[in-house]
């Protein structure tokens, strides 16, 4: 019997070898659309820096659409209306070995307010906080300069850096890997700016074994270069699916669509900057003495000519919402008394007029070309239905690595972004791109128009500090309406989120559109094998 024992004790170690082999050997490999400014964590709040970060870094809470978990924090609670205390995993290590400590908290909330090259500062979402101090190695307490129901959403957005790396690292040093080391289920093994980044499990981590080995992240910003490569099998997972592509791959054998409601927004953000603008004409060509985006009736007039149901049947596909506010229904803070905008262009040809442009005028509209889906698509539509109420529209689709920095300055005269209401609520807008632009305050950070309402302004303050939800929901709702009344912004659409996998994967989103190995999980059959 003995031969038959080892025997198959040799068996099983081979079996049990061939599969710690196939485990290791476990790649995921994901196309995304987003780019990438830098893999510094803290530079920039933009969707594809937050989604890249997911799989190095962590916060102090896992942020989900369904609300905040534990994270790096255990526990948390508000002592007072101005004092929080969070509490620390104390098993936790960087992925150079070193422990994760309280001190590396204060210092990521002090250096994600002020990161030198910022275009879309974290500051917004730290603006409240008056002092960060470790009362222990593993108990944060932060200090508010104003009551805030919702720091604990703000914070959560942070990622957090390691002191003992961070000190003496710039931005440069993340993207080169020399100061990417977080404490996320994966290592950055290398990146290549526009190309890919590869990954490696962090056996070190300090929560549940990560689902893959090694995880390849591969920039493709065109979605039809996206389909062709998951049609090909040259990867397993794809974004942000053209609506175009839907219905074919839902009809594709070996793929399956993923889709779900979004938070974001897209969003046309007129400028009003007082004065001439380059980019706002006379019929004959001529820069106009004065703004007339700052005239309320021509804001109007510009918003009634869009037909936004013939983009959103058209364009899109029926794969997103038409948008009245920049948040969508049954969230925190919609206003439903905020009806859908008409498509009315005679009404806006009296509108123009009244404002005293009978003839229109010229008008250059900047889109980026390589970051939201069938943005350009659909500004040229807008392009055309402004011009049959006489606003004749030169449109500029410019590259994302430039068209960010040009349009945070304001130097636009219309400006296209798709905000993703990252916190799940109306405030989250209101201090990033509706709020007076402040970057003291950490206000307006997105607010690439300048729009400005002392009105609103208000809202915002009384919505900070008010803890009783009902009440904070109140307010919300009546800065939507002031918003939509004052025509701040022309909001279009809202987007669903979309991804389409191989078969066998399963794709969960986390929050809204971010796309993350994290999400994907291997589809377990009714015996319980993939």
């Amino acid at each position: 019997m003995k031969p038959l024992l080892t025997s198959a004790l040799t068996l099983a170690l081979l079996s049990a070898n061939h599969a710690l082999a196939a485990d290791a050997d476990k790649t995921l490999r994901i196309a995304y659309a987003d780019p990438v400014s830098s893999l510094d964590p803290q530079l920039n709040n933009h969707a594809g820096d937050r989604s890249i970060a997911l799989h190095t870094y962590e916060s102090l809470l896992e942020r989900r659409d369904d609300g905040n978990h534990p994270g790096l924090a255990k526990s948390w609670e508000a002592k007072d209306n101005l004092t929080w205390v969070f509490h620390l995993r104390d098993d936790v290590k960087w992925q150079d070995g070193k422990p994760f400590t309280a001190d590396d908290v204060v210092f990521s909330i002090e250096r994600a307010r002020n990161v030198p090259g910022s275009v879309a500062s974290y500051a917004a979402g730290l603006r409240t906080v008056a002092s960060v101090k470790a009362l222990d190695a593993h108990t944060v307490e932060i200090k508010t300069n104003v009551p805030n129901p919702i720091l604990v959403a703000n914070v959560d957005a942070t990622y957090l850096v390691s002191r003992h790396v961070g000190a003496t690292a710039t931005s440069e040093d993340y993207g080169s890997g020399k100061a990417a080391i977080g404490t996320g289920q994966y290592k950055l093994v290398s990146y290549s700016q526009g190309d890919r980044a590869l990954f490696e499990r962090n056996d070190n981590y300090w929560g549940p074994k990560p689902a893959w080995a090694k995880v390849d992240y591969r920039y493709i910003p065109n979605p039809a270069g996206r389909t062709a490569a998951l049609l090909a099998g040259d990867v397993d997972v794809i974004d942000k699916v053209s609506p175009s592509d839907v219905q074919k791959l839902n009809k594709t054998s070996g793929v399956k669509v993923f889709a779900y409601p979004g938070l974001r927004a897209l969003i046309i953000q007129p400028s009003f900057r007082e004065g001439p603008n380059e980019f706002i004409r006379d019929n004959s060509g001529k820069p106009l003495a004065h703004n007339p985006l700052r005239d309320v009736k021509v804001r109007q007039a510009l918003s009634l000519a869009i037909n936004r149901k013939a983009i959103v049947e058209r364009i899109l596909q029926n794969t997103v919402t038409e948008a009245n506010q920049w948040m969508p229904a049954n969230t925190f803070g919609y206003n439903p008394e905020v009806k859908d905008i008409p498509f009315d262009a005679k009404k806006a040809k009296e509108l123009l007029s009244e404002a005293g442009y009978p003839e229109g005028f010229q008008l250059t509209v900047h889109v980026p070309g390589d970051r939201y889906p069938l943005a350009p698509e659909s500004m040229q539509a807008v392009a055309q239905f402004w011009a049959r109420i006489g606003v004749k529209v030169d449109l500029q689709v410019v590259p994302w690595s430039v068209y960010a920095s040009r349009a945070n300055k304001n130097e636009f005269a219309v400006s296209v972004i798709a905000w993703g209401n990252g916190t799940g609520e109306a405030s989250y807008g209101l201090t990033n791109i509706l709020a007076t632009a402040d970057a003291s305050k950490g206000l307006g950070m997105s607010n690439w128009g300048r729009y400005s309402n002392p009105q609103v302004d208000a809202d915002l303050d009384k919505a900070t500090v008010e803890f009783d939800e009902a009440k904070r929901a109140a307010i919300l709702r009546d800065s939507v309406k002031r918003v939509s009344d004052d025509v701040g912004i022309l909001p279009l659409f809202h987007y669903q989120n979309i991804w389409a996998a191989r078969d066998g994967l399963k794709v969960v989103p986390w929050v809204s559109d971010r796309t993350t190995a994290l999400m994907v999980t291997e589809e377990q059959t009714s015996g319980g094998k993939p």
